[in-house]
């Protein structure tokens, strides 16, 4: 007999995680024991009151009895206070001044119900207060992890789903460990306290009740454990709906320009309807939750009511008994009402610290080496000694073999198709990833041997898609330098030839450059972000591609500027266009992540097919190519 292969097992659900966000009230324990002992307070007020019921209704109850013996015989009086329990002196006192205990004892009810709510306020607010601290810790340890985390890691996750997390996931364990764990506990110490009072009432009640506790708690453990997982699925549905959001808020002009509103609407349509569907699931489960505990509420009730009644008629249980007795009850169920509440709350709060939790715990590819000691000062020298990588989850080699050395000063220009592996190489001398096999040494030092920071903080970068952060164009130039002056800033602007068109805008250098520069063109937004990196006065500057995104003759004047501004700095150009990088100290080309070959433009022309055939192919299509000499247009 041959056996049926298995399913994947479902994941079992976990509290752990959710442990650990609790575990951040550690941060703020005044605060937190402010809010539970406020709780405490505010749950004994609230206890007494069923006895001060008690109190009010044995007095009425003795009054009218004091009432009718007055009228009776007074022969018969003495045998009857026997009956009832009742001295004289307590007679006397009875008719003389009835209404004294009732008035004591709504006096005291009033003064429990002014404590109870003072200390009710104070457990919310200061409850509510360590919920907003500790979702501030959270999202700051998130946002920090984010940043941190290396670029595979950003590669693999949509920056929807991190957004949820960031701010959903985390607005669900703040609500629950500000609400749902204070109504935890709440119920745990009114629902302790309920059952002590009614064990110490009535024995033999409290015994009716007690079978029905177990049950309505493996109810809500089976509930707690089946809507978790369903949980998680929303979040992870939401984190899809995010994602197709964010991304066509961010190319809104491409899905325009391909009339394609209908099939983005389809999308989001679908997504929202995966979404809803999920939540309804989890809505119709916890729609059989309540009635359930109703019904096992009232099945205690008519139990109580049953032995409770044979008690009163045999003489046993007095009224106020019998009334101190029920509100105990219903303190003993209003918890296990809440409970549902609570397990849905705390199911949520669970599947959002395991997502938050994955982030924080994530593993971080490229991190400083323990002991690694800050980049000194540098000259700028790169050398690449059989460098190989490929990408996190990826079994082929982006580059393989590369070998180079980069002279302090040089400007080294790196040339191929796409995909040959050009922007990896970039991507490895800031150590935006690491390398697979081999080293990059930066002034002697092995780049994994340094801190991070201090190597970066040494490299000027202009990336082939240019991003800029909502505020003005001083700002984005300053990013780097925040304490930049003025003067440095303009200084920088001249020298990426961004001047003369940022002060044509009404507000100069304090004109708003809108979501990711929206309101500039493609050539402006390359130029601040040159700008931006020259501020730095780097040793070394990566260019990538950075004049793609301008006409010809803005590129001339950038060329320009970038020629003045490159010497003395070891740079690293990545152009499309051959006729940027004719000028370089040397040329390497990459095919298919290896080096084919190396050096400087009038040697490649002679000694290598393949940079002769890229520059043949662009010579007539580029018009800013300068002409060789008559001898090599013959070779070619």
């Amino acid at each position: 007999m041959t056996s049926q292969p298995k399913g994947p097992k479902r994941a079992r659900p976990s509290f752990q995680n959710l442990g650990r966000a609790i575990r951040f009230l550690g941060h703020y324990r005044n605060i937190a024991l402010a809010a539970y002992g406020a709780l405490l307070l505010s749950t004994s007020a609230q206890l007494l009151v069923p006895q001060l019921v008690q109190n009010i209704l044995d007095a009425v109850t003795r009054g009218m009895m004091a009432q009718q013996l007055s009228q009776a015989p007074a022969e018969m009086q003495a045998n009857m206070l026997a009956k009832a329990g009742m001295s004289v002196a307590e007679f006397d006192q009875i008719l003389n001044n009835p209404l004294a205990p009732l008035y004591w004892a709504i006096a005291l009810i009033l003064v429990l119900a002014v404590v109870r709510g003072v200390f009710a306020f104070a457990q919310s607010y200061m409850s509510e207060k360590a919920g907003q601290s500790v979702a501030f810790d959270f999202r700051n340890d998130l946002f920090a992890k984010i940043q941190r985390l290396s670029f595979s890691y950003h590669d693999r996750n949509r920056t929807g789903q991190l957004m949820i997390r960031a701010t959903d996931d985390v607005e669900k364990v703040r609500l629950f460990i500000g609400q749902g764990l204070l109504l935890a506990v709440q119920a745990i110490v009114l629902l302790t306290g309920a059952l002590i009072m009614l064990l110490l009432t009535n024995l033999q009640l409290t015994l009716v009740v007690l079978p029905i506790l177990p049950v309505a708690m493996a109810i809500f453990m089976v509930f707690g454990a089946i809507t978790q997982p369903l949980f998680i699925k929303v979040q992870q549905k939401l984190s899809t709906l995010n994602t197709i959001l964010q991304e066509n808020l961010a190319g809104i002009k491409v899905v325009k320009a391909f009339a394609a509103e209908k099939k983005e609407q389809k999308r989001f349509d679908d997504a929202a309807v995966s979404l809803m569907n999920q939540q309804i699931y989890v809505a119709r489960i916890f729609s059989f939750l309540f009635p359930v505990v109703f019904l096992i509420a009232n099945l205690g009730q008519a139990a109580v009511l049953y032995f409770g009644g044979n008690q009163i008629i045999a003489g046993t249980l007095t009224i106020g008994e019998w009334q101190k007795f029920s509100l105990y009850l219903v303190y003993v169920f209003f918890p296990l009402g809440q409970l549902g509440f609570i397990i849905s709350q705390m199911s949520q709060a669970a599947a959002s610290a395991n997502r938050v939790f994955e982030i924080i715990d994530a593993h971080n590819e490229v991190t400083d080496k323990p002991g690694a000691a800050p980049l000194p000062p540098i000259e700028g020298a790169v050398i690449f000694e059989d460098v190989s990588f490929r990408y996190f989850g990826s079994t082929e080699l982006v580059l393989n073999g590369v070998s180079f050395r980069a002279e302090p000063g040089e400007t080294l220009a790196i040339l191929g198709a796409t995909g040959s592996g050009k922007s990896s190489v970039i991507n490895l001398i800031p150590r935006f990833y690491d390398v697979t096999g081999g080293r990059i040494l930066v002034d002697g030092s092995d780049v994994r041997e340094v801190t991070i920071e201090s190597l970066r903080r040494q490299i000027g970068i202009v990336l082939q898609e240019t991003n800029l952060f909502t505020g003005t164009i001083r700002d984005n130039i300053a990013y780097g330098r925040p304490d930049a002056t003025d003067d440095e800033v303009i200084d920088a602007a001249k020298a990426a030839a961004a001047h003369d068109f940022i002060v044509g805008f009404p507000d100069g250098y304090d004109t708003s450059v809108g979501e990711r520069g929206a309101t500039l063109s493609g050539g402006q937004k390359q130029r601040i972000a040159i700008a931006r990196a020259l501020l730095l006065n780097p040793r070394i500057l990566i260019l990538d591609d950075s004049t793609s995104a301008v006409d010809v003759q803005t590129e001339t004047v950038i060329q320009q500027a970038l020629d003045q501004l490159m010497k003395g700095r070891t740079s690293f150009v990545i152009a499309q266009r051959i006729s940027t990088v004719l000028n370089a100290d040397k040329i390497v080309v990459l095919e298919k992540g290896k080096i084919v070959a190396q050096g400087r433009h009038v040697d490649l022309i002679e000694d290598s097919p393949i940079y002769a055939e890229i520059y043949r192919s662009q010579l007539v299509e580029d018009p800013t190519a300068e002409p060789v000499d008559k001898e090599l247009e013959l070779m070619l």
